[in-house]
């Protein structure tokens, strides 16, 4: 499975944004906010779960901002003019496939969640290999699968973020509406750190497999780099079970320290389940906070 990097393209370098001082109070808290999250993805590149949940819960605090200022009766009554049609128009399809991104990564929470709960189980109960083997095939199936899928919604957010960029801009003669300009903005800047963010999140779904090459499963990993990774520390949530499932089936050795693989598997799954579970209330109120968002631009339609 190859790997993915984060897109470079100068949207997604983190830049403050700076609105006229008599911008509207929410419009300038939503710029505290968009700055706030701005610093906050800069500041580490890991792809860890804390890093993601982090990025949600402040993606969530954006789009409530956002949502603010598009119910403010100065907004609607501004964008319900007919020279914005089309930025709505193109704000709307936007705003769905972001909302489409959002709730398949949803599914794949839900997913990997299951089959993490059931390695938890076979491994708690330790009623021999075979269970513990096939609970891991197919959570390495999964992963394999979802891997895909994730290839796939990374070109839908590239995607999106060409759409934005073709969102237009203001004709010259309306530049001097300061409320106005100010929104369109904010409205760009929010939905290309939502594609930022989205972006982490599809990395940490997507780490490096490598394919078993054995029906034991010793060759799942290369032993060195195991060691390694044990050492160091490195990788994410899913990078350590992947490398604590392999302790399993290649290190043999004695009862004890059979024993110590899957405690340290079983350890590695439990934090796993949190950081998934912390992921799935991250995305679920991102996922209110779009629809939200999108309703009130449907209103502003309706004017």
């Amino acid at each position: 499975m190859a790997s993915f990097s984060k897109p470079r393209s100068s949207r997604y370098e983190i830049r403050s944004i700076s609105l006229p001082s008599r911008s509207h109070p929410t419009t300038l808290r939503i710029e505290e906010e968009l700055n706030k999250l701005k610093i906050s993805e800069a500041s580490s590149t890991t792809t860890k779960a804390e890093k993601i949940c982090s990025g949600l819960l402040g993606l969530n605090e954006v789009y409530k901002c956002l949502d603010e200022v598009l119910k403010l009766p100065l907004t609607q009554k501004a964008l319900s003019l007919d020279q914005h049609e089309r930025w709505i128009d193109e704000s709307l399809d936007a705003s769905v496939r972001l909302l489409d991104v959002c709730s398949t990564a949803r599914d794949f929470t839900s997913q990997i969640k299951e089959r993490v709960i059931d390695l938890e189980s076979a491994i708690r109960r330790k009623k021999g290999d075979s269970r513990i083997q096939i609970c891991t095939a197919e959570y390495f199936s999964f992963r394999k699968e979802m891997n895909k899928g994730v290839k796939k919604l990374i070109k839908d957010v590239k995607q999106i973020d060409s759409k934005i960029s073709s969102l237009p801009l203001l004709d010259q003669q309306l530049e001097d509406d300061h409320h106005v300009t100010a929104v369109i903005r904010v409205q760009k800047e929010v939905s290309w750190i939502s594609m930022s963010v989205y972006n982490s999140l599809l990395l940490f779904f997507s780490p490096r497999i490598s394919k078993p090459k054995s029906k034991n499963w010793s060759k799942l990993l290369d032993k060195g780099r195991v060691a390694c990774e044990e050492q160091k520390g490195n990788g994410n949530e899913l990078q350590r079970v992947d490398v604590a499932l392999s302790n399993i089936w290649q290190c043999g050795g004695s009862s004890d320290q059979v024993g110590e693989n899957m405690k340290m598997a079983q350890n590695g799954l439990e934090e796993l389940e949190a950081s998934i579970e912390s992921i799935e209330n991250g995305l679920e109120c991102l996922f209110k906070g779009l629809i939200k968002a999108r309703a009130s631009l449907l209103n502003i339609v309706s004017l």
